[in-house]
């Protein structure tokens, strides 16, 4: 095989792959905490990417509640990332707060929160369809600015082109595994976040408000969603409401390949399903 199609293909897949693991440790996370799977995880993706692209000025298309509308700002494309993770994770603040809670303090079936997170998912993904119609949306010429469009890691001789979405996307994608690895393992929220995923009842007996960091893991679990859905979307655009479908798929995926509850499993079964795909 061309080494240079070698290489493409390794980039690219660590690209993807990447991503995968932001998706992915969003649903280890909650499973680690509550030892379920969130099934509205997908819905939360692709509403990330949706409010990305309206923040930086996108228009609705003709169908929907909002059509032709927008909003009155744009944004650059790296502080839409921020605003709309912010955005998306208080989004998962009320998931918890309306489809978990009650739940949880309940002590209801296991099933029922599973069956609950489908719901929630189906309203997403529905209200959006409803505002913004069935469309396929993408983002706007010059996303990153002034770079171009390729980077060659060649010669002038021997061209190796990668698209720079693709390392971008690889290298905003190590930053924020790099950041929440460190706060998982270093501050004193991780440490209480992982004593909550242990045993909240004596975390509990131990000073810790589990349902505080029960909420805080839902927004940061919300904000991973959005900002792996926004890195999706500026390459490839959005497709759709069930946009983020297929990928809750391959997050699931992940997360099995890895280890559930595993956040160094969801990094490299999300890197290992990368690099398959790319081959």
């Amino acid at each position: 095989m061309d080494f240079t199609l070698v290489f493409q293909n390794v980039l690219n897949g660590l690209s993807i792959g990447s991503v995968y693991a932001i998706f992915a440790l969003g649903y280890t996370l909650i499973f680690s905490i509550l030892g379920i799977i969130n099934f509205a995880h997908g819905a939360v993706f692709t509403l990330g990417a949706y409010f990305t692209y309206f923040l930086m000025g996108g228009t609705t298309g003709f169908n929907g509640l909002l059509a032709n509308a927008g909003l009155p700002i744009s944004l650059p494309f790296w502080l839409a990332t921020l605003v709309s993770g912010v955005l998306v994770g208080l989004v998962g603040v009320a998931i918890e707060r309306l489809a978990f809670r009650p739940l949880r303090r309940k002590r209801a079936d296991p099933l029922l929160t599973v069956v609950s997170s489908l719901g929630v998912a189906l309203v997403i993904v529905n209200v959006i369809q409803y505002l913004v119609g069935a469309e396929n949306y993408t983002f706007p010429a010059g996303t990153y600015g002034n770079l171009p469009p390729a980077i060659n890691f060649g010669t002038a001789d021997n061209p190796i082109p990668i698209r720079t979405v693709q390392i971008v996307i690889f290298l905003v994608s190590m930053a924020v595994l790099s950041v929440l690895t460190y706060l998982i393992n270093t501050t004193k929220y991780g440490k209480a976040m992982r004593a909550v995923a242990e045993d909240a009842i004596t975390s509990s007996l131990l000073g810790i408000d589990s349902d505080r960091f029960i909420v805080l893991t839902f927004f940061v679990s919300s904000f991973l969603a959005a900002i792996a859905g926004t890195l999706v979307a500026s390459s490839v655009g959005i497709a759709g409401p069930y946009f983020g479908i297929s990928f809750g798929l391959k997050g699931l995926a992940v997360i099995v390949l890895g280890g559930l509850g595993s956040i160094p499993g969801a990094v490299v079964g999300g890197l290992l399903i990368g690099l398959v795909e790319a081959f």
